[in-house]
């Protein structure tokens, strides 16, 4: 399984959430959302399951950002491999 993760550049309203897209395998299995503080997130499966706060804050599950690459922390891999979320396995 390769992971993948990449900002959601559609518009956005002013303090509204970030969205990112979440790819395994290069195909879409999830959005994570955080507020602008990165307290509040929560993550949206592509077959509708919804989890709100599954690691507690953004960078538990993202790190990177800025200069840096944008990359899901091996916190958020082994979640998402707990859930056996992808193309062929729905939760």
């Amino acid at each position: 399984m390769a992971f993948a993760v990449e900002y959601d550049s559609s518009s956005r309203e002013p303090f509204g959430p970030y969205w990112y897209l979440i790819y395994e395998d290069g195909c879409l299995i999830a959005r994570f959302w955080h507020d602008y503080r990165g307290d509040d997130n929560g993550i949206v499966f592509t077959n509708g399951t919804e989890e709100s706060d599954p690691l507690g804050s953004r960078a538990n599950f993202l790190g990177g950002g800025g200069p840096q690459p944008l990359v899901l922390t091996m916190r958020a891999i082994k979640y998402l491999e707990s859930k056996q979320v992808g193309a062929r396995r729905h939760v």
